[in-house]
């Protein structure tokens, strides 16, 4: 039985899930978190904010979601705060009533375009849930400045069986800039990919199916970048446990290998690459894995953003161009938006250029190698999964102030190896999924002194590991037990350097829950033993600023939280000593 399959199992069995209680600890405060609470808790970081006082705009108040209709609001801009705005933050607050209730997708669309995209909390029979969430929107200031239709997708079935109720509330926090020459550059257009003018994802479901809009774009283009959500869904949601179709059925798993990937085109030619991050929901696997702890973004997703500069010049030339998204390898199905975001040459009414070099080619080719060994008892061995690209994209751009040209180096490389060990008694799967990214983005000015100016590079490095140990025993009286361990991580590192300035920052976010649910000759539910989780959240950048915050958990109830660990060597780069990987 994989995961997937036993998944689907647990889906029927969650009534009695839910129906275990939580054992009761005196609770000790500290700062958002408490010590000894079931609530849902995170270690992340609120957006950092300037010192000035936001201007506050209301999007929705305590909307209620007990159907899958959508609910609508209008968005205006802040009457007595008008823009440039230092920092656009959206701030959302959702709970979920005890009872009976899966996991939901929820996103907030302002004017077609997607401006929260996450999944919620379940509840249990005895606790419900409240969790916060926030999202930078600084880029999207353009999208903010009239008033547009807004709304958000938050289906919900509320039945005699499902009766977890989800309210949310949501608010934009808009922080005026003192000076307008000190206001953040941001884009001049922000368009959506979305199903509708009002909003709404778009099912993939297979690796031919694409999100395409076409557009009618400004003829002055100097950069441009597109913001990608990818949100496995159905028999994708586990998309990093399944395997090569041709073993699929003895492997009782779902088929179309293990890899995923994001492709993004232009008038139907290779523009980009957005990788599949592996998110998991508080339903995923085990329930218990993720009281109170969520996995890694599991509440706030983080879009993949692919650089399109090079391709500046022909979606400037005045003519319609269509921007494609499709996954390779989906298998029913993927639920995807994507924000196009133009900046554009104040200077100039238009601009020309081209693209220099493209080799991203027309798709990637996964290797799968399968050791496997069958007995008429048995099946043990291996199932890996790989794949590795390597391309350059280069354009430029005759902007008033001098040809610009920009050049994007990716390397991704992804690998997925699965252990099996498979009897009439015994399912054994064991993952561990690697996705490494490193892209490097120079970018040239030839200015009219002839010096060059401008120059500027910029690189980035991901790591995404996923470690996944699950094991299914069933006992001689056919009583069974579920045992999970997993690993999940997103780490980031950004170097930039040039125009005058050098910056470098970092992020790691790393989640290592574990449980053992446990079941009678009849399949349900008895209880749990041996959960715990945890999570770190650390980051910091060469403005001196550091965040970090470790939490844990053991029997659904926060035991630990530790703050600070890691920043006292940035302390020490403030005071004048130099920081390790600077």
């Amino acid at each position: 039985m994989t995961i997937l399959s036993h998944t689907h199992r647990c889906e029927s069995i969650l009534i009695l899930i839910a129906s275990i209680g939580f054992a009761t600890f005196g609770a000790t405060a500290y700062g958002d978190l408490v010590i000894g609470s079931p609530n849902t808790a995170t270690a992340d970081p609120s957006v950092p904010r300037p010192d000035t006082r936001p201007c506050v705009v209301e999007l929705f108040s305590n909307f209620r979601f007990d159907d899958f209709s959508p609910r609508l609001f209008q968005y205006a801009p802040p009457p007595h705060c008008p823009g440039p705005w230092s920092k656009v933050v959206f701030e959302g607050d959702f709970s979920v009533t005890a009872g009976r209730q899966f996991d939901r997708t929820a996103n907030v669309w302002i004017g077609g375009t997607n401006i929260y995209f996450g999944t919620t909390s379940e509840p249990s029979r005895t606790v419900s849930r409240s969790w916060h969430v926030e999202r930078d929107l600084t880029d999207y200031s353009a999208l903010l400045t009239i008033a547009r239709p807004g709304e958000i997708v938050l289906g919900n079935l509320v039945n005699p069986t499902f009766t977890g109720v989800i309210f949310g509330s949501a608010n934009l926090q808009f922080y005026p800039a003192e000076d307008r020459d000190d206001a953040p550059i941001t884009a001049d257009l922000v368009l959506p990919l979305s199903a509708s003018p009002i909003g709404g994802t778009v099912s993939l479901q297979t690796s031919p199916s694409t999100l395409a809009r076409s557009f009618n774009l400004p003829t002055n283009i100097e950069r441009a970048v597109l913001d990608v959500y990818a949100q496995s869904q159905a028999n994708d949601e586990f998309w990093y446990t399944c395997v090569p179709d041709d073993v699929a059925d003895e492997l009782q798993s779902c088929g179309a290998t293990a890899f995923r990937e994001g492709e993004i085109t232009i008038d139907g030619q290779p523009a980009g690459v957005a990788p599949i991050y592996p998110w998991i929901f508080t339903g995923g696997i085990d329930p218990f894995l993720w009281r109170p702890i969520p996995g890694v973004q599991t509440l706030n997703f983080v879009p993949y953003r692919v650089d399109l500069t090079p391709f500046a010049g022909v979606l400037s030339n005045g003519e319609t161009h269509e921007i494609a998204l499709r996954v390779h390898n989906a298998n029913h199905r993927f639920e995807a938006t994507a924000s196009l975001l133009v900046y554009l040459d104040h200077r100039s009414t238009r601009v020309t250029g081209g693209v220099t070099r493209n080799t991203i080619g027309p798709g990637p080719t996964p290797q799968v190698q399968e050791d496997l060994i069958r007995t008429p008892d048995q099946i043990t061995g291996t199932v890996t999964t790989r794949s590795s690209r390597l391309f350059t994209v280069g354009g430029f751009v005759d902007t008033s102030h001098g040809r610009v040209r920009t050049e994007i180096e990716q390397d991704i490389n992804f690998s997925n190896r699965q252990e099996f060990n498979i009897t009439a008694s015994i399912y054994v799967q064991n993952i561990v999924q690697t996705t490494t990214i490193s892209s490097l983005t120079t970018t040239r000015g030839e200015g009219d002194d002839g010096e060059g100016g401008g120059n500027r590079t910029e690189s980035k490095h991901f790591e995404w590991p996923l470690t996944l140990d699950f094991s299914f025993i069933t006992n001689p009286d056919n009583s069974a037990s579920q045992t999970t361990l997993i690993h999940q991580e997103y780490n980031s590192r950004e170097h930039v350097t040039g125009e005058e300035r050098e910056f470098f920052s970092e992020i790691s976010n790393v989640v290592t829950p574990a449980d053992t649910l446990l079941f009678d000759s009849h399949g349900a539910v008895t209880g749990n033993e041996g959960q715990r989780n945890a999570q770190s959240y650390f980051s910091r950048d060469s403005t001196g600023a550091c965040f970090s915050r470790s939490i844990a958990a053991a029997d659904g109830v926060l035991t630990l939280i530790r703050d600070g660990q890691g920043c006292e060597e940035r302390e020490r780069c403030r005071d004048g000593e130099r920081c390790g990987d600077e």
